[in-house]
């Protein structure tokens, strides 16, 4: 039988895979932003997948006329506000509508450990905007010592990931906690406990998988040149992720957003191997393979033993885009629950909200309380 990481290297030599809906790329309509709309009464379905091929991707990133640009503006709009008259207004039936489908997972904390009970409780999380502040300079984004505490309990309490889009050493240096496992670029660059080694790992080895190494040399190449072409738009920066690249444009004019479109376009439209997607108040230039922080979480399953286990209970905390993939995988597994880290109502594959990063740790610090009450459960 094949295994879940051999399917996966095989499938990371494919054409380029583009979701309809919410993994942000912004080569699709922008009709698919992750703003929740007054239309959207029923849960969410899991977004579909279709393959493409290089040819018609770079032609639907074609700008002439303007209008692919245009319409990557607008969806960089829609789903990173600039301020509070950007989001949709909702009327209150609206509201109480989107939060009856995504209660608070704090109000709702009783019911979860229920459907918990008997059964492995496995943590992801998110960083930025989940376990740290979003803030101007995504340099400064660090964790309160409180969460930094509370993180360390969870681990010690359940098997706990951290899955970012940022780089894995970048993500490390930040929460500087050695008993983690830490999925760094979008799951790309995944490597387990540096501190001991976990009871519920199969062997005595630290989980380390990269299955787009091979794109290294070309990630460089294509962040040198992003520096390049930029560095013109005031506001803009950089940051190299080792395995994806990341546009900022949180300090960026939102007059300048069209010239900064046309410009990472102008990079990457000489990059068939290379797909762009979006996220809050960043572009993202990631390799043309199938794997995501859903995937990740995945391999991490697997790898401590519960690839193919009923007893497991895997909850993951994000607030972005790019973390519908994992909140659609926990779907399709029929397993666990997904919780959005938000203040608006958005659609969303996750089951449960919170608002804000302090919810987070609230949240974080029940399930240690009643773990430590119940060590046996």
């Amino acid at each position: 039988m094949v295994s879940f990481v051999e399917e996966n290297q095989r499938m990371a030599t494919q054409n380029v895979v583009v979701s309809e809906s919410k993994s942000g790329i912004i080569a699709m309509a922008v009709s698919n932003s992750a703003v929740f709309t007054p239309s959207a009464q029923k849960p969410p379905t899991a977004p579909g997948y279709i393959s493409i091929s290089r040819k018609k991707l770079l032609k639907n990133l074609d700008i002439n006329g303007g209008h692919r640009i245009n319409a990557w503006v607008d969806s960089m709009r829609a789903s990173s506000p600039t301020h509070l008259k950007s989001v949709p207004s909702l009327s209150a039936d609206e509201r109480n509508s989107w939060i009856m489908q995504h209660p608070s997972a704090l109000d709702m904390f009783e019911q979860i450990i229920e459907a918990s009970r008997g059964k492995q409780i496995v943590m992801f999380l998110d960083y930025d905007g989940t376990l740290s502040p979003i803030v101007e300079d995504p340099d400064r984004a660090f964790m309160s010592s409180k969460m930094r505490r509370t993180v360390r309990k969870v681990a010690k309490c359940f098997p706990t990931a951290i899955v970012s889009g940022r780089c894995r050493d970048k993500v490390y240096s930040f929460v500087k906690l050695a008993e983690l496992y830490y999925a760094g670029s979008h799951g790309m660059d995944i490597k387990g406990p540096t501190k001991g080694f976990s009871k519920y790992k199969k062997d005595k080895q630290s989980v380390l998988f990269q299955p787009a190494s091979e794109f290294l040399p070309l990630i460089d190449e294509v962040y040198k040149q992003l520096v390049e072409n930029t560095k013109s738009v005031p506001g803009a920066k950089v940051e190299n992720n080792r395995f994806c690249v990341s546009v900022h444009f949180r300090c960026v004019d939102e007059q300048k957003w069209s010239e900064l479109a046309q410009r990472v376009r102008s990079v990457l439209k000489e990059y068939p191997q290379l797909r762009l997607t979006q996220g809050r108040k960043v572009l993202e230039i990631r390799p043309t393979i199938k794997w995501d922080k859903g995937k990740a979480l995945e391999f991490l399953l697997e790898s401590l033993g519960f690839g193919n286990c009923n007893n497991v209970f895997p909850v993951y905390i994000g607030d972005d885009r790019t973390d519908e993939d994992a909140f659609k995988m926990l779907r399709e597994r029929g397993q666990g629950f997904g919780i959005l880290v938000s203040k608006f109502p958005k659609d969303t594959n996750a089951s449960y909200s919170l608002q804000e990063p302090a919810e987070v740790m609230d949240f974080l610090r029940r399930l240690v309380d009643w773990k430590q009450m119940h060590p046996r459960m």
